[in-house]
C-alpha cells in the first residue's frame, strides 16, 4: 500500500479515533486528552472526506468536531 495523502488522513483519524474511545470508555481521567484525540480524528477525516468527496462521512465528522469542543470545553472548566 503507498502511503498517499488520503491514506495517511483516513488511518490516522481512525486510529486517533479508536485511542479516543478506549480512553474515555476506560474512565481513568483521561477524558481531556481523548476529546483532544477526537478533535483530531474529526479534522483528519473530515479532510479525507472532502478530498474524496464523500459527504456523509464529512457530515458526521463535523458533529464529532462539534461533540470534540464541547467535551473540551466541558472538562477543562
Amino acid at each position: 500500500m503507498k502511503l498517499t495523502t488520503s491514506v495517511f488522513l483516513e488511518w490516522s483519524g481512525a486510529i486517533t479515533a479508536i485511542l479516543y474511545s478506549m480512553l474515555v470508555a476506560l474512565n481513568i481521567g483521561a477524558e481531556f486528552f481523548g476529546f483532544s484525540l477526537l478533535l483530531i480524528s474529526a479534522i483528519l477525516l473530515s479532510l479525507w472526506s472532502l478530498k474524496g468527496k464523500h459527504r456523509g462521512i464529512l457530515l458526521l465528522n463535523l458533529f464529532y468536531a462539534i461533540a470534540a469542543i464541547i467535551g473540551i470545553i466541558r472538562w477543562y472548566g
